[in-house]
């Protein structure tokens, strides 16, 4: 999906390390199920969020099964299996074929479009169980090119194309919790959205490709890093504030984990990087 939503290794007990692969085998073994082998190359930690909250939060029937993944053939695992794994992985899908075919389609990736096209009979078979995610993924994908078109320099409206996707999928009964998983989805789309504009801003740059930070970071140089910094940490915040009124009573360490610590793991490793490429030599052996 989006590679920004990690969990926090050295903050996790040994005993949660373990329940978290629990979960991440699991997804790879729903991601079996619903596209076969193609569909584990899919596997990623933003969905083992998703399926890690959704379990935690609705607590559906879980089973432990002994597997063999595709990431380790040789031994055996333990894996999770319920229902809110099993939606996280079709979301997964969902969300990975749009992706898919919006590379294929904008930037000519035929290998993207091949991958799609392998995906598309599974993703069919999925779009009938989700239209309102579905629906929510093809707005997303026509919003984000409407403004690519025209290039739409204001982060706060084309970040937030991002969370109102996220936060539909995060809404997954559509019932009383509803509406405290869409904030959540919502706000924490919107970091996504801004930390990934951020990390290839030299690279969209350099390209001449769309990115609304280029924008901001010509109009405003001095103020730019503050700027991300302060939105990040604040839409953090609100997501926190969704996570916490939920009654999670279970997994709430890695839950905790991830949206405190392991969200930010990208954007301290950027900004690691940037501290030494402006150091001189003598300044780094010093």
């Amino acid at each position: 999906m989006f590679g920004y939503i990690k969990y926090d290794y050295k903050q996790l007990s040994e005993a949660d390390r373990f329940t978290y692969r629990q979960f991440y085998y699991g997804l790879c073994q729903e991601l079996n199920k619903s596209a076969g082998l193609k569909g584990q190359l899919l596997l990623n930690h933003d969905s083992c969020f998703l399926a890690i909250l959704l379990q935690s939060l609705y607590n559906p029937e879980c089973q432990v099964d002994e597997t063999r993944c595709l990431y380790h053939p040789f031994s055996i695992t333990h894996s999770y299996s319920s229902e809110a794994i099993r939606y996280a992985a079709d979301m997964d899908v969902i969300l990975s074929y749009h992706s898919l075919m919006d590379d294929y389609k904008d930037g000519d990736s035929k290998i993207s479009g091949l991958f799609a096209s392998l995906l598309k009979k599974d993703y069919l078979k999925i779009k009938d169980r989700y239209p309102r995610q579905v629906k929510a993924v093809e707005d997303y994908i026509v919003k984000l090119s409407e403004a690519e078109r025209t290039k739409e320099t204001n982060i706060d409206i084309v970040s937030s194309f991002t969370g109102e996707m996220l936060g539909e999928l995060f809404n997954w009964k559509d019932d009383a919790w509803s509406k405290t998983l869409y904030c959540m989805g919502y706000y924490m789309g919107k970091f996504i959205y801004i930390i990934d504009a951020y990390e290839d801003l030299k690279k969209d740059n350099k390209a001449r490709s769309y990115n609304p930070l280029i924008f901001l970071k010509h109009e405003t140089p001095r103020d730019y890093e503050t700027f991300v910094r302060v939105n990040l940490t604040s839409l953090m915040s609100e997501c926190t504030k969704s996570f916490e009124r939920l009654p999670i009573v279970s997994n709430e360490n890695i839950l905790r984990s991830i949206i405190y610590s392991g969200v930010w793991i990208k954007y301290e490793s950027l900004q690691t990087k940037e501290k030494k490429r402006v150091l001189t030599p003598r300044q780094i052996t010093n």
